[in-house]
């Protein structure tokens, strides 16, 4: 026993040391870009880099928050992301449950397109998109920034809850229906809590991706600049003379912040959403 406990504590190590380095890789371009957030402009523009400062500065935050209608690119972000997780938290929940509980005809190639829509390149529905949004009369709105992350969100979403939905035991479905309950009352009241930890899990992944979006923004918001959203803030600082790395760290650290907010709030019910679903 004793030399199984040698044989395996090596490989132990050799494990946990390889997760501190890739912890560390991971973390390292987040601590520059506070770092050079902080940074005062002599040293951002140093050609002898220091992974430390003893002068931190907040100007760079100062031209960030002074910038014109910061506050309301923050406004629409939080908006578009706040909608794009409600909604796909609703309609996948509806969507995984039916194609879970229920047998109809093309449910096996319903279920293989959203698995297909998931391998599509963003970057080439882009144009197609464009003109979709135009026939619509979507552009310069944020409607035409909801849609799009909405599509996107949904395959995986249905996905992923739809393990959860299969994991809860039928037998509890009908125990429910024999004490008197409805579908609807089942579907809000005992299914809906016990798949939560899943929708949580699927809406940090659709947070995410809407709040740093930049490719959607760019190309469908053209010429109001009141829809913009907040990483369109950050193109002011990118100058045909000279960048302003400055403002471009800091505002990049002011727009991690929400997202490490929504991740603290929901990292117990991420961990249990991850970690599997209910078991019978």
């Amino acid at each position: 026993m004793r030399a199984l406990l040698r044989v395996k504590r090596p490989g132990r190590l050799a494990a946990e040391a390889a997760a501190l380095l890739i912890a560390v890789a991971v973390a390292f371009p987040l601590y520059w870009m506070v770092l050079s957030a902080f940074k005062p402009a002599g040293e951002i523009q140093s050609t002898d880099a220091r992974p430390w400062t003893l002068a931190p500065s907040l100007d760079s935050f100062r031209r960030v928050f002074e910038q014109q209608d910061f506050g309301r690119y923050f406004l629409n972000s939080l908006l578009v992301a706040g909608t794009v997780v409600i909604l796909s938290a609703l309609v996948a929940f509806l969507a995984a449950t039916a194609v879970t509980r229920f047998r109809f005809k093309f449910r096996t190639t319903l279920l293989i397109m959203f698995l297909v829509a998931q391998m599509v390149p963003v970057e080439a529905l882009t144009i197609p998109l464009f003109f979709l949004m135009r026939d619509f009369g979507q552009l310069n709105t944020l409607g035409s920034l909801i849609l799009p992350h909405l599509a996107f969100s949904l395959p995986f979403a249905i996905w992923m809850l739809r393990g959860f939905v299969k994991a809860v035991p039928e037998a509890l479905e009908e125990a429910a229906y024999i004490d008197g309950a409805s579908r609807t009352r089942f579907l809000w009241q005992i299914l809906f809590p016990l798949v939560f930890p899943g929708l949580v899990a699927t809406s940090v992944f659709s947070f995410i991706t809407t709040w740093n979006d930049f490719l959607f923004a760019k190309s469908f918001i053209i010429s109001d600049t009141s829809q913009s959203t907040l990483p369109m803030a950050l193109l002011v600082f990118f100058k045909p003379d000279e960048n302003d790395w400055g403002g471009i760290m800091a505002g990049s650290t002011v727009m991690t912040i929400p997202v490490l907010v929504f991740f603290v709030l929901v990292q117990r019910r991420l961990v249990s959403g991850l970690g599997g679903a209910v078991k019978d």
